[in-house]
């Protein structure tokens, strides 16, 4: 319940200003993307499951686009959470600064945690953009899927 509280505190949309040059440079060439992140359908982890996605907000203040949201196992377990920020896109890939943290997942105990620049693209025809650094914790390879 309390990771929903977040969800929906930070889903609140702030006014948005007209689009500047620079803007609308950005958003032409990745509109497909921009689409499809506005009307995502899900996050997934994949130690958590495919089935029970996720909810990730998409939204725009300023000029710039946000992604939040994440993942909680029903069971009880692990968590994902992304926070941040789409700092550039085309129609298959889409590039991301911010927080990724995943939680109890695999393993109780299990804490990768960055903030940094990230890459999701599409690969295969696939619905979803999957996060392209795999193994970007301790090894393990972790399958973070933004579903459209």
């Amino acid at each position: 319940m309390r990771f929903m509280k977040i969800l929906l505190a930070g889903a609140i949309a702030l006014g948005v200003a007209g689009p500047s040059l620079a803007d609308e440079a950005k958003t032409d060439a990745g509109t497909v993307t921009y689409g499809r992140l506005k009307h995502n359908t899900g996050i997934t982890l994949q130690w958590i499951g495919w089935d029970d996605r996720g909810v990730v907000m998409f939204r725009e203040a300023g000029g710039v686009s946000y992604l939040s949201g994440g993942q909680i196992d029903p069971a009880g377990g692990g968590s994902l959470w992304l926070d941040g920020e789409v700092i550039d896109a085309g129609d298959d890939y889409f590039t991301f600064e911010g927080l990724i943290r995943i939680a109890n997942s695999p393993d109780t105990g299990r804490i990768c945690e960055d903030t940094k620049r990230w890459h999701f693209a599409i690969t295969q025809d696939r619905k979803y953009y999957r996060l392209r650094e795999f193994e970007w914790c301790d090894g393990l390879t972790d399958y973070i899927d933004i579903y459209f």
